[in-house]
């Protein structure tokens, strides 16, 4: 606050004698000026110590200042206005609560000069502050024009008291009258400061003259709206009177059965906020209702409508003035990992924050179980500080449940869409679609079709329910899919959403999530305090490579879980106060371990050749089996077995095409085919396995059982082979990579044309494990095959007598 040539002086020889110092008390909201009387409440400790401070000195002087932020109760005195006011108390009012009641009265504005050391309360030096009249000419001119604007003023209903506004109207000082009309709570705190500050009445006056004119203009525009206001309420009154004499008219004739009841119903639909279309032909359904006998079956249903209108949200949305570092904070908290979901996230908010109007995302996290996808909807709900509905998909076959039935049904009502945005309340929650890949179709209808309006933020902006039949805005809400496998999303659906995809963890990752997450949440679930139960690194290790082998951590935390019972029990029981879980008690625990883990294979073997797969549960290894046999009496080229689909099947041809072609290079016998067949096999034959990344590793098998070269057991492969030998790219390259480095893997071959995949393998796997890209099957076979016997299993074959029986002779 400025303080525009304010002058000082020590009290006059013949004024009255101040003290040179006096207790302060530092006023909320409030400004005392000289000569008026202000009653004032003191409840501060402080505040009471420098009042009592005051009452015990024969003159009760005391200096009020206002303070710059009422909000602070400890007040410091740089947080208190320099210029302040010499006031006296006149009667104190104790009350039992240990605070007081005040009257004081304004003396002289002071300059607060030192602050005193005083503990209890505060106490300052000060000096006087002289007024300056000015030019007596000017003075009485504008005295004139403010005291016309001030009774301008009371007349238009201005907050003033009525006893001040009489003191100023009869008094002549043009100072004392200034500071009377200062009081007016119209003004705030800071121009009322900025009045006592001013040492100069001219100032103050053409300060007020200002003030005044405005405040008049505001008070004469509210006058002429209340005059407006006034007369519509008069014609409303009007109407309402008509139409309450028609309701007496219609009672006495029978016909006013459920007036009020509707008149609430268009009440509703008044404050639902729709839109006009909408509003329309709720108000039409309403009009209906009125004209029907209430004894008729279509008022229920006509009722059952409206209130489904006026119970969605249209307007009320919950507030995106985000703080993304909190939010980033909380997605932390939740999920640890999982960098591209929350910067995707984080992004949205940000760009949401400079532009409104964006339309909120379609996301797909598509992931093994496990992983985190439901919790992680929930968690980014969180963030965002919206509601989270959770619709499940899996096993739906009906499209009535995406768009409801139609209102021609008995017992109809809206789809599944509808129904979860009336439990949220809000026009623009998280809605997680759970399991879309796993939505049926049959003569009812395709669920996934359906879905295609409701997931195009071209088209959502209009959604249709059929029990509706009117527009619904769904372009604000923020849906997340979640899906196991893509491959069963048909595709127009697929190219809706913004598919991010969740490969697993790696062991490190679950070390973390298990220490930071899964452990503290157990710990708690079972009652037991931090320290009751311990279990270090190691024997976190040992239970995710021995007792889990999975894409996520369910698993993880299920045993995680068996073991918190299994000590919370020996705890209950007096057996134990603190139990620490070693590597070698999880035997204890949990049985055996039930994964060996390691390579795929032991040893280095023939004709047995390392893979891996990708399923819905993430990436496994899988071993691929090769062995040459005499073709026997049903004369088969080649035998395949281990539940193999189509795709893989014809896979295998190539690859054993190729090894045909290229005989002479593999030191096989010429003939060698005609009289023996090969058999592949892949383990787990209960599971079909399909798909052409195992292309090169059957190559691989089938070679290596012709020419008796060991395939390497640290070694792991997968691409698709072409008849010329080429190793095309494949799908899934983190998910099988993350399964290498489970298996123990320490080599893996890769098609070359993959290496863009890398990118979003995690630097873990990248360093431990030797990831060599490969362009034709000479160079898989250079680097998965050890050196072979100087006689290959071929050549052995094709020496010995052929099994096959001699021909039957022509007759």
């Amino acid at each position: 606050m400025t303080d525009p040539e304010t002058k000082t002086t020590t009290p006059e020889p013949q004024g009255p004698a101040y003290p040179r110092e006096l207790p302060l008390v530092p006023l909320r909201e409030a400004v005392v000026f000289p000569k008026l009387v202000v009653p004032l409440g003191v409840g501060r400790e402080k505040s009471v110590a420098a009042i009592n401070a005051a009452m015990a000195e024969e003159k009760h002087y005391v200096i009020l200042a206002a303070q710059k932020d009422a909000e602070i109760d400890d007040v410091q005195p740089d947080q208190i206005y320099s210029i302040g006011t010499l006031a006296e108390i006149v009667r104190l009012l104790r009350i039992p609560d240990g605070s007081a009641q005040i009257i004081v009265q304004g003396l002289q504005r002071v300059r607060i000069k030192d602050y005193l050391p005083e503990q209890r309360y505060l106490r300052a030096t000060f000096d006087v502050l002289t007024e300056d009249a000015g030019n007596a000419v000017e003075r009485e001119a504008l005295l004139r024009s403010v005291r016309a604007l001030f009774e301008k003023y009371v007349d238009n209903g201005g907050s003033i008291l009525p006893e001040l506004a009489m003191t100023a109207k009869n008094t002549e000082d043009a100072g004392h009258f200034a500071d009377l009309v200062a009081s007016s709570p119209d003004l705030t705190l800071e121009q009322r400061q900025q009045l006592l500050e001013m040492p100069s009445v001219v100032e103050r006056l053409k300060f007020l003259s200002v003030f005044l004119a405005k405040q008049n203009e505001i008070l004469e525009l509210k006058a002429k709206i209340q005059s407006e206001v006034q007369q519509t309420l008069d014609k409303t009154q009007r109407e309402y009177i008509l139409r309450e004499q028609m309701k007496a008219i219609q009672k006495e004739l029978g016909e006013d059965e459920g007036g009020a009841e509707l008149k609430e119903l268009k009440d509703k639909i008044e404050q639902a906020g729709m839109p006009d279309a909408v509003k329309e032909k709720a108000l039409k359904e309403v009009g209906r209702l009125e004209k029907i006998p209430q004894a008729s079956p279509e008022t229920g249903v006509i009722r059952t409508y409206v209130d489904w209108l006026i119970s969605l949200p249209w307007k009320k949305a919950a507030s995106d003035d985000w703080d993304i570092a909190q939010a980033a904070k909380i997605l932390d908290e939740d999920h640890y990992g999982l960098p591209k979901i929350k910067d995707r996230i984080l992004e949205y908010m940000a760009v949401r924050k400079l532009a409104p109007g964006l339309r909120a995302p379609i996301l797909s996290f598509v992931g093994p179980p496990g992983v985190g996808k439901t919790s992680l909807g929930k968690s980014i709900a969180r963030a965002m500080g919206r509601k989270f509905i959770r619709m499940s998909l899996g096993g739906i076959r009906d499209e009535a449940e995406i768009r409801g039935h139609r209102r021609t049904y008995v017992g109809a009502l809206p789809g599944r869409i509808l129904q979860n945005m009336k439990t949220a309340g809000e026009v623009n929650p998280v809605f997680m679609l759970d399991e879309i890949d796993k939505v049926g179709a049959d003569f009812r209808g395709d669920p996934s079709s359906a879905l295609l309006e409701v997931l195009d933020p071209e088209q959502n902006n209009s959604f249709s329910d059929h029990y509706l039949e009117v527009p619904y805005d769904l372009s604000k809400v923020i849906f997340i899919t979640t899906a196991n496998v893509e491959d069963t999303i048909i595709p127009p659906l697929r190219d809706r959403m913004e598919i991010i995809r969740l490969p697993g963890y790696t062991e490190d990752e679950k070390m973390h999530i298990a220490k930071g997450f899964l452990l503290p949440k157990q710990l708690k679930q079972h009652g037991l305090e931090e320290g009751k139960l311990v279990m270090g690194d190691d024997t976190l290790l040992r239970l995710i490579r021995e007792y889990t082998r999975e894409a996520g951590v369910r698993n993880l935390e299920r045993e995680i879980g068996t073991i918190n019972r299994k000590v919370a029990r020996a705890i209950a029981e007096g057996k134990a106060e603190t139990v620490e879980v070693k590597p070698e008690d999880l035997t204890t625990y949990l049985g055996p371990e039930r994964y060996d883990y390691g390579l795929a294979e032991k040893e280095d073997q023939v004709g047995a050749a390392t893979g891996v797969s990708v399923s819905e549960h993430g990436g496994d290894v899988l071993t691929v089996e090769a062995t040459i046999m005499d073709q026997g009496s049903k004369q088969e080229e080649f035998v395949l077995t281990g539940q193999i689909q189509k795709v893989m099947e014809e896979s295998a041809i190539a690859a054993l095409s190729y090894v045909r072609a290229h005989y002479a290079e593999l030191a096989v016998p010429k003939g060698f085919f005609k009289d023996h067949a090969m058999h592949i096999h892949v383990p787990a034959g209960a599971i079909p396995k399909d798909g052409p990344s195992a292309g090169v590793t059957m190559a691989t098998a089938i070679v290596s059982a012709l020419t008796g070269r060991k395939v390497r057991k640290d070694v792991a492969m997968t691409g698709e082979i072409t008849l010329r030998g080429l190793v095309l790219p494949i799908g899934g390259v983190k998910e099988k990579l993350l399964a290498a480095h489970r298996a123990g893997i320490k080599i893996f071959l890769m098609p070359k044309k993959n290496k863009k995949d890398l990118v979003d393998v995690p630097q873990e796997v990248l360093d431990t494990v030797d990831i060599r890209l490969m362009e034709n099957i000479d160079e898989v076979l250079k680097a998965a095959l050890l050196p072979g016997p100087s006689v290959t299993p071929a050549q052995i074959e094709a020496a010995r007598p052929s099994m096959t029986p001699p021909a039957t002779p022509a007759h």
